[in-house]
This record gives structure tokens, sequence and C-alpha cells, in this order.
């Protein structure tokens, strides 16, 4: 119990006394400011309501007796200046006299630093070219750090294959296992729908004019060439990509990385080089399954909604869905893995200290795996159009 009154006393009797106390006397009729007792820190906040509750008046000569302070720190100093600044913007002249003389230079310390004092620089802000010039420097710079990581890889694949012993073949088939087995259940149900939707939206129009066979060709061209690959990788970007950076980030915030460096073992052989292979190999078997998929969904719809049986939709199916329509579908899948795998992992080195970091790398992962998804099935549209594919 004595120790929780002592404490009791520290915390409410002794602010309360220093509340009680007075620090100074004013004597209106001579203008003398009589200063007195301990000017620190502990009793500033005192101070400070003793001074604000007396009107001093305007444009007169105040004297200050500094004689009865019996303790001085910068807090009681720079409150004793702060009063004297505001006196002096009023008109009056404050005058120190009988000040001790380590107390006087304290004084003159706290002044010479309050009149050094400078403000803080206004910030100009930026014209619209000017933000669009640095958020392209900014993006260039990346650019270069992206492209010096694929160097990095590429050095690393090289040794790798120079050095079988380093091939990690446990660590490929995990990459296929997490990101290529276990994704069949989601891309089986977004394909199935994906075919069922494309199905009912051209189907109601093929009605229309008594052409419900020619779903067949739509829809296989559709699936094959562009939907099946293209919804494939973007699913696959925002499962894997992210995985790839949320756990490479969290492994560099947990400095496991570099405690592999420590040990002799390269990041790029233990951890990227097998999620890029990896997704390499499984990307384009789940996009094979995605449009078988897509193609049953469709075949479903047919057979409910245009009364196209699956036995003729099956024999008109290889008659005008040539293998080169699979084959121009698959061929993209190589450049979606590289580009989702690259980006994922590439984001994954660059977290930094934080969890804000962690999340804004995986959110960008996942934005711009998808972004140049979908330009790079632009430029291959482009491209089999001049070849004729």
């Amino acid at each position: 119990m004595g120790r929780y009154a002592a404490h009791f006393f520290c915390a409410i009797l002794l602010p309360m006394a220093a509340m009680d106390a007075i620090y100074f006397e004013y004597d209106k009729d001579k203008n003398l400011l009589t200063c007195q007792g301990e000017w620190d820190i502990t009793h500033l906040t005192a101070i400070q309501k003793q001074l604000a509750s007396i009107t001093f008046p305007d444009k007169a000569s105040i004297t200050v007796n500094g004689a009865a302070i019996t303790k001085l720190d910068s807090a009681g100093a720079w409150a004793l200046l702060e009063w004297q600044a505001r006196q002096t913007k009023q008109g009056s002249k404050v005058t120190f006299t009988e000040v001790a003389a380590p107390h006087q230079e304290l004084l003159d310390i706290v002044s010479g630093e309050l009149k050094d004092e400078t403000a803080l620089p206004t910030v100009v802000p930026l014209t619209w070219s000017q933000k669009v010039g640095k958020m392209t420097m900014m993006q260039l710079n990346e650019l270069n750090l992206y492209l010096a990581f694929i160097g990095q890889l590429t050095f690393e694949f090289l040794r790798i294959i120079g050095n079988p012993r380093h091939f990690r073949p446990s660590s490929y088939a995990s990459v296929i296992y997490q990101n290529g087995y276990l994704a069949i259940p989601i891309i089986t149900l977004l394909s199935f729908m994906i075919g069922v939707v494309i199905t009912y939206q051209m189907g109601l129009q093929l009605k229309n004019y008594g052409a419900n066979i020619f779903i067949v060709d739509l829809l296989g061209l559709a699936i094959l060439r562009e939907f099946g690959p293209l919804l494939t990788a973007i699913m696959v970007a925002g499962r894997t990509g992210s995985a790839f950076t949320a756990h490479l980030g969290m492994m560099k915030l947990n400095q496991e990385i570099d405690a592999l460096d420590t040990m002799g073992i390269t990041p790029g052989e233990l951890l990227l080089l097998p999620r890029i292979i990896g997704l390499l190999i499984a990307l384009p078997l789940i996009t094979i399954w995605a449009d078988i998929m897509g193609v049953i969904g469709g075949m479903v719809m047919s057979s409910n909604m245009l009364g196209i049986t699956w036995y003729d939709f099956l024999h008109r199916f290889p008659k005008v869905i040539p293998v080169r329509s699979l084959l121009v579908g698959l061929g993209k899948t190589p450049i979606f893995a590289l580009l989702i795998a690259s980006i994922g992992c590439f984001q994954g080195m660059q977290v930094k200290e934080g969890a804000a970091s962690l999340g804004a790398n995986t959110t960008r992962s996942v934005v711009l795996s998808i972004f140049f998804i979908i330009v790079a099935d632009a430029i291959f549209s482009v491209i089999f159009s001049k070849m004729h594919l």
C-alpha cells in the first residue's frame, strides 16, 4: 500500500502543488514582473497559465526581475522569451534585471536559437507535365530493375543447365502441383460458365436467323483461340502471381532470403526459377483443360436452348474448328506464364520493410500481370491476323 500511495502522491499531488505555486508577482504601478521559484519543464504548464491570466499594458516598459529564480532550464527560458516576444509585438519594451549569470547565459542561448529558427520551406505543387514526367521516370526506373532481374534469372538458368546437380526436381514438381493441379477446380467452374455465357449470348442472335448450328463454329473459335487461354491466364495471375509475391515478400521481410545467401544458395536457384519454369509447364496444361470445359459448357447450353444434340455438336466440331485454332491459343500460354511468374517474383523481391509494402506489391503484381497479359494477347491477335492464322 505504501508504494501505491507514493505513486498517487507523485502523479496527483505534485502536479496540484505545482499549479498552486506562484512563479511571479506583477506590480502594475511600477510595471515590474518579479520572477521566483523553479522555471523548468516540470512547472511549464503552470507558468504558461499564470502568464496568460494577467493582462499586461500595451506599449509600456516592463522590467523583469529574475533574482528570485532558483532554477531555470531551457523550457522555462523558452516560456519567458516567448512571453517577451508577445509583449514586443504589442509595442512594449521588456528589460531583464538581476538575472543570475548562469540563467542569463541560458537565456542568451535560447534567444539565439529562436532567432536562428527558419521557416519550413513551402512545397510547390507539381504541374501536370511535371507529374507525368515524374511518373514516367519512376516507370522507366522500374522497367530497368525488371530487365536487370530477368538478366540475373537468365544467368542463373544457364548456370544450372551447365551444372545439373543444382537442378531441384522436387521444387519444380511442387510448383506444378500447387499452381496447376490445385487450380483445376476453379478453372473448371470458370471455363464451364464462360462456355455457357458465350453460347447463351451468341445463341440468342443466331436463333433469330435460324442459324443455330453455327454456334459450334463461333464457340469453338472463341474458346480455343481467345477466351480459354486469356481467362485462364487472368485467373492464374490473380491466384498464383499474388501468391508468388506474398510468399517471396514475406521471406524477404523475415530475412530468409538473406539466410539463403549466407548458406551459399542463390534465391534464383531455389525460389525463382522453380516458380517460373513450373508455371511455364503448368499453364498450357490447365489451358487445355479450360478449353475442354468451355466447350462442354457450350455443348450443354446448345442442347438445352438451341436444340443441338451432343452428337451433332461433336460431329460438326472437328470439321469446322481446325487444330490450328487450338495451337494458336496454346502458343500464347508460355508467354502468359513467363509474364505472370516473372512479374510476381520480381514484385516479391522488391518488397521493402513493413507489411504495407507487402500488400502494395501484391496488388501491383496482380494488376501488372493482367495488364501485360491483355497487351500481349492484343499483340498476338495483330500478328496472327497478319500471318492469316
